[in-house]
């Protein structure tokens, strides 16, 4: 990257380990008509953020592609002009409050901090990067503060951009349903975007969230490619593009639709992590990366690398069709083939035969299991066999006793009726608040 004699922060290069020299003989500067000029160019009119390569690009210094940054302002407006203030290089990896992300040793990773600001607003914008050079991941986050007065609105945030001058690219991405997760997708990136993402309060199984870049002769053993991955379960956005001068962006972060967050003189507001990772060996040297990186650097606890315990679940094996000794019975061949746990799912609770009714109610079916649940765990551990138990508190089903003694705590509209999913609502108990 290059602070260049404006203060924009441009977007040189991301690939190949090079030897470090200085890669600014890749930008190109042609008079383009009808691409904006910064007031600062004067009557240069090869100069246009519409064209260059960025790092963290906004919105309303005239580049007209999709951009990572949008701020309302207090008075109103949407422009924000970020110009490179300060950077700093410190050893270990920056942390993210109240968010997962990479964690590395400071003798495994180093950060760069790069500070940008938007002198009229207030705005600062302070561009966070985890370099992890033993797995080839570098790690983007962004953290907004503002220092003006009044209110104002983040409309979109992006975690990561790319800007790519030249080459020809597929994205490939991975779209699904329920039981049918993870199918690939490979399509030529053309003039245009192509955007994919989630509303849904979640990643989903729609769309996975992340993307991958890759020449067009990529495969999985040979060509180049580029990861980004979106370290967050919520919504998100990734998308990728072309523009009329046959470069490519592509951006992955927080889904902007629906999106308004407020931020008040001294407040802050982090993006959720990116992970990207190059690879010239194809496709699995990419994956092997990632793999890499997420197992050691993004997984805690016990289970980080030790073999994890094998279960089977009551669900496939029996649906709401069960008792005692039909659980009982699936926990001794689980034990004869070494399975280590057994899960109770779905119907062990209140009037839940069928899943039109009865979630929410969360008492013990004893008649079911033909005895208290004490009892049977007890059973079941004594074969040394493990005993887990389903849960699902967000949901309750209309046909309910719950929702008939609290109908006030589903989330609804007011003087609307609500939206169903499976007979459920979605509800929130009075100790939650939105």
């Amino acid at each position: 990257m290059q602070v260049d004699r404006f203060g924009f922060l441009l977007h040189l290069y991301y690939g190949k380990k090079t030897d470090g020299s200085c890669m600014d003989y890749l930008l190109t500067y042609y008079d383009r008509g009808f691409s904006g000029n910064p007031y600062d160019a004067g009557s240069d009119r090869t100069y246009s953020m519409d064209a260059l390569p960025q790092e963290y690009p906004c919105y309303g210094t005239g580049d007209y592609r999709s951009v990572a940054l949008i701020i309302e302002n207090a008075d109103g407006s949407t422009a924000c002009d970020l110009r490179y203030r300060s950077h700093q290089i410190s050893n270990g990896k920056y942390k993210i409050p109240g968010l997962p992300a990479v964690y590395a040793e400071e003798t495994e990773s180093q950060t760069l901090e790069i500070t940008m600001e938007d002198v009229v607003t207030g705005v600062e914008v302070t561009l966070l990067y985890g370099v992890l050079p033993d797995y080839d991941v570098i790690t983007r986050s962004a953290k907004i503060a503002y220092h003006g007065d009044g209110k104002i609105f983040i409309q979109k945030a992006q975690s990561a951009c790319l800007d790519f001058l030249y080459g020809k690219y597929d994205l490939l991405t991975f779209y699904g349903r329920h039981a049918m997760e993870r199918r690939m997708q490979r399509e030529p990136v053309t003039h245009g975007s192509h955007v994919i993402g989630s509303v849904r309060g979640t990643s989903s199984h729609q769309y996975n969230p992340m993307m991958i870049l890759a020449d067009e002769h990529t495969t999985d053993s040979c060509g180049n490619c580029y990861a980004m991955s979106f370290v967050y379960s919520g919504n998100f956005k990734g998308e990728a593009l072309k523009d009329q001068f046959g470069q490519t962006r592509a951006l992955l972060g927080l889904q902007d639709e629906m999106f308004s967050y407020p931020l008040e003189t001294g407040s802050v507001f982090y993006t959720p992590e990116v992970l990207l990772s190059f690879s010239g060996s194809g496709m699995n040297q990419l994956s092997q990366n990632l793999h890499r990186c997420i197992r050691q650097h993004i997984c805690r606890g016990k289970y980080k690398e030790s073999i994890r315990p094998i279960l089977v679940n009551s669900w496939e094996a029996a649906y709401f069709d069960f008792d005692g000794d039909t659980l009982y019975e699936l926990a001794k061949e689980a034990k004869n083939v070494g399975i280590d746990m057994l899960v109770l799912d779905d119907g062990w609770f209140g009037k839940r035969d069928d899943d039109n009714s009865g979630l929410g109610d969360w008492f013990v079916n004893e008649k079911k299991l033909g005895g208290t649940l004490g009892s049977l765990i007890q059973k079941i551990n004594d074969l040394g066999v493990k005993f887990g138990i389903w849960i699902e508190p967000e949901m309750i089903s209309e046909d309910s006793d719950l929702y008939r003694e609290h109908p006030d705590w589903a989330l609804t509209i007011p003087g609307r009726n609500p939206v169903h999913a499976r007979n459920n609502w979605c509800w929130i108990s009075p100790e939650r608040k939105l």
